[in-house]
């Protein structure tokens, strides 16, 4: 049974009571008015009158004009009822920008239930079509003595990438330290003073610049750079990639010898969020062209198998 759009509480009796004109001498917030305006397009486009939405989406009539109007603040499961009702995403009500015009939204209907592998293609596909750095064709001969190296903290990327980048004769980028001198702080100081979305600003500017400056490097990345798909997309195409892995107790004891107590502020649930966000990030790393398992041996042996494994993908 369809969840209805009111509830018993005081907040929506009041909403409900309210027309659409009394409620439009309220102050409405800038996004719930953007919200109803993106109502009213869709319902414009499937032809459908208010009337008719409400009977689909089992939700009332008024609670409708109250959305569309920009001051009805719905729950999750009405926006989920209403979209299904209208056969388009609730990600259409909220704004996503893929929704946005008929392109997009033909574009997402040929990619949709794709597998993996498919996508990876049309990923590649568009790159070389955009020019934002594909798999073939120059982008490839920009990309192959560029060496970036991904994975979470702890997984071995400041000291082996330092001693690929010896073996090979490259300079050894560590993408972090290029981010602390774009900001003037550190990387702490960043996030502190100026938030997570300035960080990855600046993490954007920094690759750009390595790409712009090195033809031929190694590039030892931040664990969360997979986090902003537009500068993983960036690295993907013009570096050759390796998602150095490693077990959560390596990366949790490689991070303490590195003399970062954090992790042993909460030590009972550390472990337990480094494995969720091993899981969370992995579909991404996996993104990489290579990979190697730090954990599996000594020192010395992994650096032997990555530097096969990078020179034989580079030609050398």
């Amino acid at each position: 049974m369809a969840v209805r759009a009111m509830s018993n509480g005081p907040a929506s009796a009041g909403l409900a009571d309210a027309t659409p004109e009394a409620a439009g001498q309220e102050a409405k917030h800038p996004f719930l008015v953007a919200l109803g305006e993106r109502l009213r397009s869709l319902r414009a486009r499937r032809g459908m009158t208010r009337k008719a939405l409400a009977v689909a989406a089992d939700v009332s009539e008024r609670h409708l004009a109250n959305l569309e109007y920009g001051v009805g603040n719905a729950s999750v499961l009405v926006l989920q009822q209403v979209a299904q009702a209208l056969e388009c995403p609730v990600a259409a009500l909220l704004g996503d920008p893929t929704t946005r015009s008929p392109e997009w939204l033909m574009i997402r209907e040929l990619l949709a239930d794709r597998d993996e592998a498919t996508l990876r293609r049309a990923r590649i596909a568009l790159g070389d079509l955009l020019g934002t750095g594909g798999a073939t064709g120059a982008a490839a001969a920009l990309r192959s003595s560029r060496i970036a190296l991904v994975g979470l903290r702890g997984a071995g990327k400041s000291t082996l990438g330092a001693m690929l980048a010896e073996d090979l004769e490259f300079p050894f980028v560590e993408l972090s330290r290029e981010i602390e001198k774009f900001a003037g702080c550190s990387i702490s100081e960043i996030q502190a003073l100026y938030g997570q979305n300035a960080y990855r600003r600046y993490e954007r500017r920094a690759l750009e610049e390595a790409i712009q400056i090195y033809p031929e490097a190694v590039i030892a990345t931040p664990g969360g750079i997979v986090s902003d798909p537009a500068t993983f997309n960036l690295l993907l195409g013009y570096c050759t990639t390796v998602w150095l892995q490693a077990d959560p107790e390596d990366h949790m004891k490689r991070v303490l010898a590195q003399g970062d107590t954090r992790p042993m502020a909460a030590s009972r649930e550390a472990m337990t969020d480094l494995k969720s966000i091993l899981a969370g990030r992995a579909a991404f790393y996996a993104k990489a062209e290579l990979r190697l398992n730090t954990s599996e041996q000594d020192l010395p042996a992994t650096f032997a198998q990555l530097r096969g494994l990078v020179r034989a993908a580079i030609g050398r």
